[in-house]
């Protein structure tokens, strides 16, 4: 049994379930971001119930249908790819049809119509507050971010950066205080 949970899209997140879990004295097979997976067991229709009652007190969701499964794993993807290393270059729609094993236009057209923007979009966004992550830390150069991050020059990062937030990369880097990172689940 796999229940999959919305908004859960980081490392806190998973500890909160997981603490939840424990508290209702419920033992999974594993917590992954956006689902936990109880293997061959299954849970009673009250412990699932507590347990969304005490999610959504978290700002959690469970998901029952497909479509919200299936957006919830695209998510969880995107993410994945956008903080793993920088390896060979990866195209987004082979990297989605790859791992949820679904025709990346079925899903594009599913995330658009039900989130109200593009999977390219989450992507992008995803990578910025990456990039804004790294400017933080101040131990990467802008060129060794764009690399990174499968951009194909400073100046694209740039260009996308001040078109998403309104500042240039260094602008962000002097002003880093005053323009707080968002969170992922709230991308």
């Amino acid at each position: 049994m796999k229940i999959f949970i919305k908004n859960m899209v980081c490392g806190r997140c998973k500890f909160v379930v997981e603490n939840e879990l424990k508290a209702l004295d419920i033992t999974p097979l594993s917590v992954s971001l956006g689902e936990v997976d109880f293997g061959n067991t299954t849970l009673e229709p009250e412990q699932v119930e507590i347990f969304r009652t005490r999610l959504e007190a978290l700002g959690f969701e469970l998901i029952n249908d497909k479509k919200g499964r299936l957006i919830e794993q695209t998510k969880k993807h995107v993410i994945a790819l956008v903080q793993q290393p920088m390896g060979e270059k990866v195209k987004l729609s082979r990297f989605l049809s790859e791992h949820i094993f679904k025709d990346y236009n079925y899903l594009s057209n599913l995330f658009s119509s039900v989130e109200g923007v593009t999977i390219e979009q989450f992507y992008i966004q995803q990578k910025i507050e990456k990039v804004k992550e790294l400017l933080v830390y101040d131990e990467l150069s802008l060129t060794e971010i764009a690399f990174r991050l499968d951009y194909s020059s400073v100046a694209h990062l740039s260009n996308q950066f001040k078109k998403i937030t309104g500042l240039t990369p260094s602008d962000f880097k002097a002003n880093c205080g005053s323009h707080a990172r968002k969170a992922i689940d709230e991308l």
